[in-house]
């Protein structure tokens, strides 16, 4: 064989293109089933128009092609975003389109602290352009609440804080809605939490809270990370209820600490910022009440001072009713004159008046009076005859547009009305069942009846229109409505 050409063997197996990319993809799957991949996303432009995710992972001297299908990525926590450092979980494959191997991938997650202030970094910025964060949103915290509700474990060491501390400040009524603080689903049982309390009615049978307080331990950023996600964020942010974010210690800071309407360092300071100490409102209490005591106890003898002044600057009793008493005997002296000279003078007025009234205007007087009541007697006679006259005219009127609608004038020209049993009047034939009981008036009474199978009428042909006939039909349906329905 000559050199640099390669030997052929005879029984060497030959493979079709497909063959042999269904064997290196069988061979990779079953190889690499299940692998974690660290790398950083590259070429990541969002999801496709189809919904799934092409991008690269890659590292310092190697890079992958990665794809997420679209059902698996909208259930993932964690977006894909492109500089983002991750590990995957996956299952390598072939695509023989190109002959390139790739990650199928089922989940990420961010790849240590550092990733993770990046993504938090991110969203802060996003919500807070949102205006989540406004200092205008935030709400006044209630002076001395009667009802607080505690979102946290209901089994931590952080529970215990809180109620202890309550109870050594202002012992308060607090309801605990348990939620778990870390892991999978416990950023949506926090948000539940948030909004189940903002929906409890005023005054139902659940009392509605006072103040809210979001309560955790401390712990590493991973562990707090539920309190970073945007569904509590949101959630924080959207309670009408007044809101107190107590996540980690007082170093550990957390998303929700800026949408809540204050932040606690501790769970425990935030029971402080809950409720006042109970003793030293008491003291507090004393103090005002010595104080508002010496205030009024002042003021008291200052009106007291000023009462005596003003009593020293008052006349006596005596002095005030002497002038008055003279001026009454001096008015009792005149009024036996003062009367005499008025009656005597009416009397003057009343003999002129006397003299004025001789007999002779008097009986002119009352012949001028008789007269005019004689003649509005007979205008009023004759008014009351001529609305008689109308009243009855109108009647007759009416009387006759009454025969004239009623249907017992149409019973009297030879028609009948026919009713069911039940009083119901019957139009057509073909509503009467064989056997049937009716009833038949007509313009002199009643009789009963029943119906055979020959009762059936044909149908009528249909009319031609008439103006006169319309014009029939326009009345007898007026008179209908006034009279009811013959048929």
């Amino acid at each position: 064989m000559k050199k640099g050409v390669a030997e052929v063997l005879p029984n060497s197996q030959e493979y079709t293109v497909s063959e042999l990319s269904s064997a290196l993809k069988r061979t990779v799957e079953s190889a690499y089933e299940h692998v974690r991949v660290r790398g950083e996303i590259s070429g990541f432009r969002g999801p496709h128009s189809s919904g799934h995710c092409y991008f690269a992972l890659k590292d310092d001297s190697a890079k992958i092609e990665a794809v997420i299908w679209k059902g698996v990525h909208g259930k993932m926590k964690f977006k894909p975003q492109e500089g983002l450092e991750i590990i995957a979980t996956g299952k390598l494959t072939t695509y023989p389109g190109s002959s390139k191997y790739q990650i199928v991938i089922e989940a990420i997650e961010p790849a240590g602290v550092g990733a993770l202030m990046a993504l938090m970094e991110e969203r802060k910025k996003k919500l807070a352009a949102e205006g989540l964060f406004d200092e205008a949103r935030k709400q006044l915290l209630p002076w001395l609440p009667e009802v607080i509700g505690v979102i946290t474990s209901p089994t931590g060491a952080v529970i215990r804080d809180i109620l202890h501390r309550l109870e050594d400040r202002f012992p308060r009524r607090v309801l605990v809605w348990p939620v778990r603080v870390q892991g999978e689903g416990s950023a949506e049982q926090i948000a539940a939490a948030i909004h189940g309390f903002n929906a409890l009615p005023e005054k139902g049978k659940i009392p509605r809270p006072d103040l809210l307080i979001v309560a955790r331990g401390g712990g590493s950023l991973e562990d707090l990370w539920s309190f970073n996600e945007e569904v509590v964020v949101r959630a924080a942010a959207e309670s009408m209820i007044p809101l107190i974010s107590a996540v980690g210690h007082e170093t550990d800071v957390t998303l929700i600490d800026f949408a809540a309407d204050k932040r606690a360092p501790t769970p425990t300071a935030a029971a402080e910022m809950a409720v006042p100490v109970r003793a030293e409102l008491a003291v507090e209490v004393t103090s005002l009440a010595r104080q508002a005591f010496a205030g009024w106890k002042r003021a008291q003898e200052h009106r007291r001072s000023e009462f005596r002044g003003t009593a020293r600057a008052l006349p006596k009793p005596a002095d005030l009713l002497n002038i008055p008493r003279q001026r009454l005997d001096r008015a009792a002296a005149q009024l036996p004159r003062a009367l005499r000279a008025n009656a005597h003078i009416y009397e003057r007025r009343l003999s002129a008046i006397g003299g004025r009234l001789t007999k002779k205007i008097l009986k002119t007087r009352i012949a001028n009076a008789r007269e005019h009541v004689q003649r509005l007697g007979e205008t009023g006679r004759r008014a009351s005859k001529r609305w008689m006259e109308q009243r009855r005219t109108r009647l007759d009127h009416v009387e006759q547009l009454l025969k004239a609608f009623s249907y017992k004038g149409v019973l009297a020209r030879g028609f009948a009305l026919v009713r069911d049993a039940d009083g119901s009047t019957l139009r057509r034939a073909a509503s009467v069942g064989v056997g049937q009981r009716i009833s038949i008036e007509f313009a002199d009474g009643r009789i009963g009846a029943t119906s055979d199978a020959e009762g059936a009428a044909p149908p009528k042909p249909k009319e031609s229109i008439n103006p006169k006939s319309a014009a029939k039909r326009t009345a007898d349906s007026g008179a209908k409505k006034v009279q009811g329905d013959l048929f």
